[in-house]
This record gives C-alpha cells, sequence and structure tokens, in this order.
C-alpha cells in the first residue's frame, strides 16, 4: 500500500474512534430520550457536548415536556440554557399553564425567566391564588392604624387575595407595591367613616371601598379580595388632639397675659416718670415765684401791702394744710 493509503486509513482510523468515543458518552441519554419518545438527534447531543451543555437537564426537560403533550425542542432548551436561563422551571411552567388553559407558551416563558421573574411561582400563584398579609412580614408594625371622622383609631389588619397577572409581570409592580397601596387605601377607608361604630359593624366597607380603588394597577397581581382579618380600637386622637390644643391655647394666653402685665408696668413707670417730670416743673415755677414779686416790686406793679397780703393768704394756707393733714393724723 501507498503511504498516502496508509496515512488515510489512519486518519479515517482515529475519525471513528473519536466518534465512536463521543457516541458512546452521549448514547445512554440518546437511548433515553428515544424510550422515552422525545428523542434527540444524536448530532444534537454531541453538539451539546462540545459546547458544554448540561445534556442531561436538556433531555430530562424535554422529556418532561413531551409527556405532558407540550412540545418544545431540544435547540429552544439549549437555547434558553446557554442564555442564563432556568430551563426546569420553564419548562414546568409552560406544562402547568398548559394544563390551566393559560396564554404562556415557551418563548414567552423563557423572556420571563430571563427577565428575573421565577415564572414558575408565577404560574402557580396565577393558578392558584395566594394571600398576603397586609401589613407585610417585613413592616416594623403589626397593624394598619387610621382615624375616622369621631377622632377614635381603629388598628386593622387584612389578607390580600391576588393572582398573578401574566401579561403584567414583565414591568409590574412586586408584592411590596401592592400591600402598601392597600395600607394605603384602608387609612383612607378609615379615615372617610363619620364613626367607628359604623366599621365595626360593617367592616366589609373597607374591603368594598379599597377594591373600587383599582390598586392593582400597574402591578404584576390582580387583586381577587380583601378581607379585614381583625380590627381593634385604639385611641382617641381627637380627645388628645383637643387637649394639647388646649394645652396650646393656655400657654398662648398665659404669654398674651404676661405681655400686658409687662406693657401695663412699663406703663406705670412712665407715668411716675411724667409725674417726676411734672413735680420738677412745678418746683422750678414755685422758684421762680420770689424773682417775679421783687421784679414787679421794682416796677411798682404790685404794692408792699399788697405782698403782704398775700403772705398772709399763703400762710392761711399753710395753716389750714397743717390742721387738715393733722386731722387725719388723729382720725387714722
Amino acid at each position: 500500500m501507498s503511504p498516502v493509503a496508509i496515512v488515510g486509513l489512519i486518519v479515517g482510523g482515529l475519525i471513528v474512534v473519536v466518534f465512536l468515543w463521543l457516541a458512546a458518552s452521549v448514547i445512554g441519554l440518546w437511548f433515553q430520550a428515544w424510550v422515552s419518545g422525545a428523542s434527540v438527534k444524536m448530532l444534537e447531543l454531541i453538539g451539546m457536548k462540545f459546547r458544554k451543555v448540561n445534556m442531561g437537564l436538556i433531555v430530562r426537560a424535554r422529556i418532561e415536556s413531551v409527556k405532558a403533550g407540550v412540545e418544545i425542542s431540544a435547540n429552544s432548551l439549549e437555547a434558553h440554557y446557554l442564555s442564563g436561563g432556568s430551563v426546569l422551571h420553564v419548562t414546568r411552567a409552560v406544562i402547568i399553564a398548559d394544563r390551566a388553559k393559560l396564554d404562556m407558551d415557551f418563548k414567552r416563558a423563557s423572556m420571563i425567566d430571563l427577565a428575573g421573574r421565577d415564572v414558575l411561582d408565577a404560574v402557580n400563584t396565577s393558578v392558584n391564588p395566594k394571600v398576603i398579609d397586609c401589613p407585610g412580614h417585613s413592616s416594623n408594625r403589626n397593624t394598619i392604624d387610621a382615624v375616622c371622622k369621631d377622632g377614635i383609631q381603629l388598628k386593622v389588619r387584612a389578607r390580600v387575595t391576588v393572582r398573578t397577572a401574566l401579561d403584567r409581570l414583565v414591568g409590574g409592580a412586586t408584592e411590596e407595591t401592592v400591600i402598601a397601596r392597600v395600607g394605603e387605601g384602608i387609612v383612607s377607608a378609615i379615615g372617610s367613616a363619620q364613626s367607628h361604630s359604623h366599621v365595626l359593624e360593617n367592616p366589609d366597607i373597607i374591603s368594598k371601598a379599597v377594591l373600587h380603588k383599582g390598586l392593582d394597577a400597574g402591578t404584576a397581581y390582580e387583586i381577587l379580595s380583601i378581607d379585614i382579618a381583625d380590627i381593634d380600637v385604639g385611641d382617641n386622637i381627637g380627645a388628645k388632639l383637643q387637649e394639647e390644643q388646649a394645652e396650646a391655647d393656655k400657654h398662648v394666653a398665659q404669654a398674651k397675659a404676661e405681655e400686658r402685665r409687662a406693657m401695663a408696668v412699663a406703663h406705670e413707670q412712665e407715668m411716675i416718670a411724667r409725674v417726676q417730670e411734672n413735680r420738677a416743673k412745678v418746683v422750678e415755677a414755685e422758684a421762680r415765684v420770689p424773682e417775679a414779686m421783687a421784679q414787679a416790686l421794682r416796677e411798682g406793679k404790685v404794692g408792699v401791702m399788697d405782698y403782704y397780703n398775700m403772705q398772709n393768704v399763703v400762710a392761711d394756707t399753710g395753716m389750714r394744710r397743717a390742721i387738715g393733714d393733722g386731722g387725719k393724723g388723729g382720725n387714722a
């Protein structure tokens, strides 16, 4: 044989050996899929091995889908795996959606999964609605507190039954948003009630008012019902506010009274100062009288007798004052 033929035989033998080795490594999975009626081509399995795809996971997902009556190609499963998605979760979600007659194919389910949402949990919640406590477990409060128009505080715990809205799952608000909106609706409904007794007699007015607001808009859930699990009477907030307002008014009144007292004291001191000023003016005027009398005597405007008569009048007036003061002292 020529050297070329020998080389050709060696290369061909190596190719056959490699092919048989690859076939041996995937023959078990290929046979498993074929026996289950979910056949996968041998070349597809070999290609998965080269692309470092978990062949067992792909075969298992294909078998589950075919047995459930849902046809999902191995190529689609492999593509989702290479994209970083959860193959089994998506496959089972599609199977549940098919059984429940939901509009959910593999392409849509894989998009939801790659968007970061748990598609299997979403489908399960859509089929079997779940109950959310309001306020949530992550909240620091155990109840939602609100005040009626009569000033009485009510403490409420509610349970919200929701199911997943698959058409709003991607981009829709999460469970925390639903809890926040429901809490806001409960506070608004209680705040609109005329009296707390009316709310205690008819707690369903809260749930009806909240449901009427359409709080699930823009969220990934559809609210089916809102049930008041517990409602208790809290403090009389209205009375406390009135008491605090009265206390504040008292402080304001005291401050104003103190201001008026200070103004009165200031006015009194001002009057005393004015009296002293006027007395000083009188003393000053009296000091000028002798000078005026002397001037009048020099100019002949007042005679000597007139001066003595005036002195007599002054002396008589002084005596009368002395007698009057003595009489007061005796009476005392």
